[in-house]
C-alpha cells in the first residue's frame, strides 16, 4: 500500500462513482440534498449563490445539485434531486431546526415534508449533522451521507477514491485494533510530557467506510476512512489547541475534561472553559477515539484530515450517533450538546508532538502509531489480505 499521498494518482472526480459504490447502482430511488444557510430562505432562487462566504453550499449546488439535474438522475437511476436548505446550526452535530424551504421559497418541516419522502438524503453543510440525521434516518428509514466541509481537494482526492478499497482497508485495520482493553497517547509540548489513557474494556470496534448498502438505514460520513471506539473510561491529560495563539492542557478525570491550565496564549479563553466545565461537566465528557486509514493529501478540513492515517482524534460530546450513551438531553443548554472532534495532525497541531500511541490487547502492548505515522503494526495489518467473508 502506498503511503505518501503526493504518489498517488487520483482519478478525475465522478459523482456518479462516488453514488454507486456509497450506495449502489440506483433503483429509482427518490433523491435530496440538504444545504444550511444563516437564513435558510436565502435558498429561494439560489440567492445564496452570491454569498462568497458560502463556498461549501456552492459546492453542494455545484457539484450535486446541478451534478443530477444536468443529466446525473437519469443516468443514475434516481428521481427528484431536489434542493432545500435548513437553518446552521451554529455548532457540530447539534440537532437541526425543523423549519427547511424550497427553492421556490416555500416553508416545510424536515420531519414532515422531508425525511419521509425521499430515499436518499445529502446533506452539504457549514456543520455536521452526522449525528442528527443518524438519528432521523433510524426513525425515517432512509439513508443519506453528510458531507460537511466541502472544498476543491476533498472533491478531487477524498471523493475521488474508490470506496470499495476505503472500507476493506478500514476493515483490515478495525480487525487488528478492536476488543483491545485500552489505547495510551503520548504527548509532548513546551518541554512538557503527558498520556492519556482510554478505556475500551474489549469493545468491538467499529468503521466508518463510506458504505451504505441498500436495506439499512444509516448515514455515511463523507469523506470516510476511520476506526472508533467510543471511551468507557478515561484518565491523564492532553494538550488542546484553542486557536493559534492559545494552548491548554486539560485534565481528564473518570471519563470528562474536568479542568483546562494554560500553556501559553490568552487566560480568557481558558478561564471561560473551565467556567463552562463547571456549569455543564457534560461538555467535558470523550465521547470517541478516532484512528484514520486513508492516505489522502491535507484538506485543512477536520472531515478529511480525520480520516488520513497516521492522525488521531479525540472527540467531545455527545456520542449517541456513534452508539454511546451521551445523549443531547443529558447536557444542560441545547448548544452544548454537540459533538467535537479534537484532531491532532501535523500540519493542525505541528507544536504538539505524539511520540507514541500504544495499545493493550490479548495481554500484550503495542505502539500503533508515532509522530503522526502509522506504526509497523498498522502497516502489516494493511499489507495483509483481507479474507473474502470479512471485506
Amino acid at each position: 500500500m502506498e503511503l505518501d499521498p503526493n504518489r498517488i494518482q487520483f482519478p478525475p472526480f465522478s459523482l456518479k462513482r462516488l453514488m454507486e459504490t456509497c450506495f449502489g447502482p440506483g433503483q429509482g430511488e427518490k433523491l435530496c440534498i440538504l444545504i444550511d444557510l444563516p437564513d435558510p430562505q436565502e435558498v429561494k432562487d439560489f440567492a445564496f449563490l452570491d454569498n462568497p462566504r458560502l463556498s461549501i453550499q456552492n459546492y453542494g449546488y455545484e457539484v450535486f445539485y446541478k451534478g443530477f439535474q444536468n443529466g446525473g438522475l437519469e443516468e443514475m437511476n434516481y428521481t427528484h434531486g431536489d434542493l432545500y436548505a435548513y437553518k446552521e446550526v451554529g455548532g457540530s452535530n447539534l440537532d437541526l431546526e425543523d423549519e427547511a424551504y424550497d427553492i421556490k421559497g416555500n416553508k416545510l418541516s424536515l420531519d414532515k415534508d422531508i425525511y419521509p419522502n425521499y430515499d436518499v438524503i445529502l446533506t452539504v453543510s457549514t456543520y455536521s449533522a452526522t449525528a442528527p440525521l443518524t438519528a432521523k434516518c433510524k426513525e425515517f428509514g432512509f439513508r443519506g451521507a453528510t458531507l460537511h466541509g466541502l472544498n476543491q481537494i476533498i472533491v478531487d482526492t477524498g471523493l475521488s477514491v474508490d470506496y470499495r478499497m476505503v472500507s476493506e482497508n478500514a476493515e483490515k485495520l478495525r480487525l487488528g485494533l478492536t476488543k483491545a482493553d485500552w489505547f495510551e497517547i503520548d504527548f509532548e509540548v513546551e518541554g512538557q510530557k503527558t498520556t492519556l489513557r482510554l478505556l475500551t474494556n474489549g469493545q468491538e470496534a467499529q468503521k466508518s467506510h463510506g458504505l451504505c448498502p441498500r436495506g439499512q438505514p444509516d448515514v455515511a460520513n463523507l469523506p470516510a476512512g476511520e476506526v472508533y471506539f467510543v471511551p468507557e473510561g478515561a484518565e491523564g491529560k492532553f494538550p488542546f489547541k484553542y486557536d493559534e495563539e492559545t494552548l491548554g492542557l486539560l485534565t481528564v478525570t473518570d471519563g470528562k475534561i474536568v479542568s483546562s491550565r494554560l500553556i501559553y496564549g490568552e487566560y480568557a479563553l481558558i478561564e471561560e472553559h473551565n467556567e463552562k466545565l463547571k456549569y455543564d461537566p457534560m461538555v467535558g465528557a470523550l465521547g470517541e477515539l478516532g484512528f484514520g486509514t486513508q492516505v489522502l493529501p491535507f484538506s485543512g478540513r477536520d472531515i478529511q484530515d480525520e480520516k488520513i492515517l497516521g492522525t488521531i482524534h479525540i472527540a467531545t460530546g455527545r456520542d449517541d450517533h456513534l452508539g454511546g450513551k451521551i445523549t443531547p438531553d443529558l447536557f444542560k443548554e441545547r448548544e452544548h450538546a454537540s459533538h467535537d472532534d479534537v484532531l491532532y495532525a501535523p500540519h493542525k497541531t505541528p507544536e504538539v508532538r505524539i511520540p507514541e500511541v500504544r495499545m493493550h490487547k490479548d495481554g500484550a502492548t503495542t505502539v500503533i502509531m508515532g509522530n503522526y505515522q502509522p506504526g509497523q503494526y498498522m502497516v502489516d495489518l494493511l499489507n495483509r489480505a483481507l479474507q473474502p467473508a470479512l471485506a
